[in-house]
Formats: structure tokens, sequence, C-alpha cells
């Protein structure tokens, strides 16, 4: 039987940032007028209640975009799934009658941009002080830039394209330090764990007391499942201790950032 999990969504109090530009094309035609200000509000409302908040609405002739935002249960394919499927809805109550075609965009966004995450994980090392600059240089070994993970480019499914990039971030229990064994240990794990669920790790750096991991993951898989099975999966690793925070950090990057997009849509607005 295996061993009961250290860390369950009930006993965690996460820290996160999760947004994604969805975009929607019609099979044929124009897309329909926006919606009237009540079933706007109406649709928001049933979004919520699956843990999606609509932030920016963009019209045009040939396709519709959404920023949402999103709590950490919520994978890519239900997020996209739920916006077209009550979208739709929304347009057919309203006498408005729009086909979708059936495949979408999704892309995660956030206040930084790939190069900026991928940078910072890589320099973990550079940018601590230590008082032994020896031990420093040794904490080079426990990171990981694996160039041939390309988190620039989308995973490609019947559906449409998805950008499911992922920082996580875990911290150490009291901020204990690990030993340098344990970092080695964390280090090669952590790569297991993420061929195992299927997630591509582009850079990984492990810490004396955190851990830092940016990633593409597997479609089916929340941030909260991500970040959980690398907690639990770790911490069986340590001895099925809890060598961790009952807390994670999960965050969405991208290609470019919410300034990116705040610019485009004054562009728009403007426009």
């Amino acid at each position: 039987m295996p061993p009961r999990p250290i860390y369950e969504a009930e006993n965690l109090n996460p820290a996160y940032q999760l947004r994604y530009a969805w975009t929607a094309w019609p099979s044929r035609g124009p897309v329909p007028e926006p919606l009237a200000d009540e079933a706007w509000r109406n649709l928001q409302t049933a979004w919520d209640s699956d843990g999606l908040r609509a932030l920016e609405p963009t019209w045009s002739r040939d396709k519709i975009q959404i920023l949402f935002s999103t709590t950490p249960d919520v994978n890519p394919v239900f997020l996209a799934a739920r916006a077209k499927g009550r979208l739709d809805h929304a347009y057919r109550q309203a006498g408005q009658a729009c086909e979708f075609s059936r495949k979408v965009g999704l892309r995660s966004v956030g206040e930084n941009t790939r190069a900026d995450v991928e940078q910072y994980i890589a320099s973990q090392v550079s940018r601590a002080s230590f008082a032994d600059s020896q031990y420093q240089r040794s904490l080079e070994k426990f990171i990981v830039c694996d160039s041939t993970v390309l988190l620039a480019e989308p995973s490609e499914t019947r559906s449409g394209r998805y950008w499911y990039n992922l920082h996580i971030v875990l911290v150490s229990a009291d901020r204990a330090p690990f030993a340098e064994p344990e970092l080695g240990l964390i280090r090669d794990r952590s790569l297991e764990i993420a061929a195992k669920k299927g997630h591509r790790i582009s850079r990984l750096a492990v810490m004396p007391d955190h851990l830092h991991i940016a990633l593409r993951g597997n479609l089916d898989h929340s941030p909260q499942e991500i970040a959980l099975a690398f907690q639990n999966n770790l911490a069986f690793a340590l001895g099925q201790n809890a060598v961790w925070k009952h807390t994670y950090y999960a965050g969405t990057f991208s290609e470019y950032d919410m300034d990116a997009i705040r610019t485009a849509k004054s562009s728009q607005r403007s426009g």
C-alpha cells in the first residue's frame, strides 16, 4: 500500500499568479457582436464557478480573445473547454449562435517573460551570497539548464495549440538547509518526476533551502497537481519526511509579459 501523501491540497496555503490568454476563431463568418452587459455578467459568474476569472475580453471580426486568471486546480484542457463551451452557450441563449472552430489557442502569460524566468533560475547561485566561496561554487552542479526544452514552442493537440509554462518554487520546512547529498538527490529525482508525469524541465535550481523549476507542464495536470507531485515524491525520496513548507508558488509565463498585453489592449482601444 503506497504511503499517504504528506502534502495535499487541503493542507496547503499556496501563492500563485496564473493567467492565460485564450483565443477562439469562428468556423465561418465573422464573430458576432459582443454580448450584452447582463449576458456577459452571467457568463462571468458561470466561469467563476469553474475557477476561471475573465479579466480582459477582446472582440474582433475574426476572433475572440479573453485573458483569464485561474485557481491552481484548473488545467489548460479544462480551461479551454469551459471557455469555449460556456461562451458558445451564452451566444446561443442570446440568439447569436456562433459556430467556433474546434481548435483554440491558449498561452500562459505572467509579469515576467520566459527569458527572464529562465535567466533568474539559471543565475540562482551567482545571485546568492555565501561566506564560503568554495561552497557557493559547489552549488553550480545543482543547476540544470536543458537547451533542448524549448518553452517558446507550443504543445500541439487536435484541439489547438497550448503554451503551458510554469515557474514552481518549493521552500524547505523552517528554511532548514539540505545537505549536499540531498541536493543531488533533489536534482535527480526532480528530473525523474518530470519525465514520469509528462513535464519538460527547462531550468532547475536546487538551492540549500529552496527549489526553482521552470517547465512545460502536461496539459492534463493543473499547477496544483504538478506542485504536489514534486512535494510528495521528493518528500518520499528524502525519507517520507515533511521537508517542505506547506505551501508552494506557481506562476505562468511566456514569450511576452503582461506589459505587452496591456500595451496591445491600449493600442486597440485608442485605435
